[in-house]
């Protein structure tokens, strides 16, 4: 008898994760955010007006359903003396929570701790789009020129 209770609890919850994985694919914007996503690229253009194209880099970005968001990029090790707003030797983290704009295509993150002490009480709104499998973040702020390409695990 237990190995029947087992084995429907097993099968509902595979359902469940069913259904919310359809729902995160044809719901809303902010459903669609929600879970783990790695890295697969990020550009920058520099002030030579080039655009770089870095693959060789390492991260991850967490959305939450509660709204809480979660992000860790690390250089590759040619870059690791990087340092400026988001970055600290190479290495980006901060967590906080996060605002969808679902008509403007823009989320917020609520810098609550970052590896960057300057960070930390900001409210950083980014555009994002969906392409394919893809989630591409770009900044909003005139002075920078980056997006970052993102795929579900």
């Amino acid at each position: 008898m237990l190995c029947w209770i087992l084995t429907a609890v097993v099968a509902l919850g595979g359902f469940s994760l069913a259904q919310s994985s359809e729902k995160s694919s044809s719901g809303s914007a902010q459903q669609k955010l929600i879970g783990a996503w790695h890295v697969v690229s990020l550009e920058d253009v520099g002030s030579d007006g080039k655009a770089t194209r870095v693959t060789a880099i390492k991260g991850m970005l967490i959305y939450t359903r509660d709204g809480h968001m979660s992000v860790q990029l690390m250089l590759p090790d040619s870059e690791s003396d990087v340092s400026n707003d988001y970055v600290k030797n190479g290495y980006e983290a901060s967590f906080g929570s996060f605002d969808v704009d679902e008509k403007a295509h823009t989320v917020t993150h609520h810098v609550q701790g970052s590896v960057t002490r300057g960070l930390i009480g900001k409210d950083l709104p980014r555009a994002f789009r969906f392409d394919n499998s893809h989630l591409i973040i770009t900044s909003t702020r005139p002075d920078e020129h980056w997006s970052v390409t993102w795929e579900h695990y």
